[in-house]
C-alpha cells in the first residue's frame, strides 16, 4: 500500500461541475478539501448534486471541469492507482440476486486482491451480524440485510477512503445504531476517511466532524455540527437543513 504523505487531504476538490448534454448544470464550481482521518456528511436535498459529486468522486462520471486529487492522486489521470485503496456502499446498488451472499463477497474479494479473503469474510460477518445468512442467495435477503452485506463489500480491503451513500438506509433504529458503531470502530482502528450522504441528521450529528451541504449544485455551507447550528441559531442539524432547503439566497455560512 502507498505510504500515506502527511498534510495531503484525503480528498481535494477544486472547481468541480458537471453539466449534462441536456444543459442540465447538476454540479457547479464546487471546491472543497477532506482532511484525513475524519468522517464528513456531504449533505443536500433531492437534486442538490450530491450523488453526482459521488459519481465522480468514483471516476464513474468524468467531470466538465475541475479538479479531484483522492489520497494525494489526481483523480482523472491516475484513478487505477487509487480506486484499489477506496470503497463505496450503497443500499440502492444491488449485487448478482442468484449468488449466495458468502460468494457474492469471494467475488468482491478476489477482484481486491484481498489476501485471505476467508478470513476477511469472516471477520466481516461477525462484524456486521450477517453470518447468518451467508449460504443465501443474495436475492433472498431483505432490504435490511442487503444494506450489511453491502457494507461488508465496501468493507473487503480495508479502505483508507469509504463513500458511503445512505449507510443506514432500510434498517431499523437497533440495526443502525450496531452499523454506526462499526463505522466510529473501523474508523478508529484504521484512521481512514468517510465521505458520507445521508438524510439522517441525527447520524450525521453522532458520526461526523464535518459537514458539507449541498444546493442546486453548489456548496451553499460547511463546517462542523455544531458551527453550523450556532451559525443558523438552530438546536438541531436538521434545523439547519430545513433553513437552507427552504432559503431564497445563498446561505450565510
Amino acid at each position: 500500500m502507498p505510504e500515506r504523505v502527511e498534510g495531503v487531504p484525503a480528498i481535494e476538490v477544486q472547481g468541480l461541475s458537471k453539466r449534462f448534454a441536456n444543459e442540465v448544470v447538476a454540479v457547479d464550481d464546487v471546491s472543497f478539501s477532506v482532511p484525513r482521518g475524519i468522517v464528513c456528511a456531504l449533505l443536500g436535498g433531492n437534486g442538490a448534486g450530491k450523488t453526482t459529486t459521488l459519481s465522480m468522486l468514483l471516476g464513474l462520471l468524468l467531470p466538465s471541469s475541475g479538479s479531484i486529487r483522492i489520497l494525494g492522486e489526481d483523480m482523472l489521470r491516475h484513478r487505477y492507482r487509487v480506486l484499489p485503496r477506496m470503497g463505496f456502499t450503497s443500499p440502492y446498488v444491488d449485487l448478482p440476486q442468484r449468488l449466495s451472499v458468502a460468494q457474492n463477497l469471494t467475488v468482491y474479494a478476489r477482484l481486491y486482491g484481498v489476501p485471505q479473503p476467508a478470513r476477511r469474510l469472516a471477520e466481516l460477518a461477525e462484524m456486521l451480524e450477517i453470518g447468518g445468512f451467508m449460504s443465501k442467495p443474495y436475492g433472498a435477503l431483505s432490504a435490511g440485510q442487503r444494506t450489511r452485506v453491502s457494507l461488508a463489500k465496501s468493507l473487503l480491503n480495508r479502505p483508507e477512503l469509504l463513500l458511503m451513500d445512505e449507510p443506514t438506509a432500510s434498517l431499523d433504529p437497533d440495526s443502525a445504531d450496531r452499523i454506526r458503531g462499526c463505522l466510529r470502530e473501523y474508523q478508529r482502528a484504521s484512521g481512514a476517511t468517510i465521505l458520507l450522504a445521508s438524510h439522517n441528521m441525527q447520524e450525521v450529528e453522532r458520526l461526523c466532524q464535518q459537514v458539507l451541504i449541498m444546493r442546486r449544485g453548489r456548496i451553499v455551507a460547511r463546517g462542523s455540527p455544531a458551527e453550523l447550528r450556532h451559525c443558523y441559531g438552530r438546536d438541531s442539524l436538521e434545523g439547519v437543513f430545513l433553513d437552507i432547503a427552504r432559503a431564497q439566497e445563498s446561505a450565510p455560512c
